[in-house]
């Protein structure tokens, strides 16, 4: 069964070229061939890509971004629908690394276009999208200053600690993750605990 992580991939692209290069999404000011530069040259660019996480070094990745935009946008779709060999054509690597990445870039996409509306993932995508989430989550919510806790039917996880009631915020993993990587406004979940804790959590500049 192809993976999560590469079916996502395959979607975006199909999603891009139906938008068009101009359209939209919510990595403003980014536009979807600016979003797809910025996929390339986190896969393809390994140098470049360090300022992508690093501040000080982002002018390698905006000039590598630059570069790569003067390339038609159909190579550019075409060139991203095939993962690069290392390491990311790797069996596993490409599940580990770009799961949550794919999956969130390309309801960046759509959730940019009016009249958008939430897909309906499989129970077994929304098993493995929970199952990075419970890890990748204390990092995402480590600057919240409330304790935070995700739920999704029975099952729960607590990402953040801390004195008080914590925050539940509940939903499907596919919206969790929406709101971890800071898509609070199109995320559509489930806050329940203290509203002064909810506030602070829902002002927390979320994500990586």
């Amino acid at each position: 069964m192809t993976s999560l992580a590469r079916r996502e991939r395959l979607a975006l692209c199909d999603t891009a070229l139906r938008e068009g290069p101009d359209a939209p999404t919510l990595c403003e000011p980014w536009d979807v061939q600016a979003l797809l530069c910025h996929l390339l040259v986190r896969e393809r660019r390994p140098v470049a890509a360090v300022g992508i996480a690093v501040g000080p070094l982002s002018g390698l990745t905006d000039r590598a971004m630059g570069r790569l935009a003067r390339t038609d946008f159909p190579v550019l779709v075409e060139r991203f629908r095939t993962p690069w060999v290392l390491p990311f054509a790797i069996p596993g690597v490409e599940q580990v690394v770009n799961t949550t990445e794919f999956y969130i870039h390309h309801e960046d996409i759509r959730r940019a276009q009016p009249g958008w509306a939430p897909r309906l993932l499989s129970d077994a995508d929304e098993a493995t999208l929970w199952s990075f989430l419970k890890v990748v989550g204390r990092g995402l919510t480590r600057f919240a200053g409330v304790p935070v806790r995700i739920s999704w039917d029975d099952h729960v996880a607590d990402l953040r600690g801390g004195e008080g009631d914590p925050v539940v915020v509940s939903g499907p993993p596919s919206e969790l993750a929406l709101m971890l990587y800071g898509r609070d406004r199109v995320a559509q979940v489930k806050y329940d605990g203290p509203d002064d804790a909810i506030a602070r959590l829902r002002n927390t500049d979320l994500g990586i």
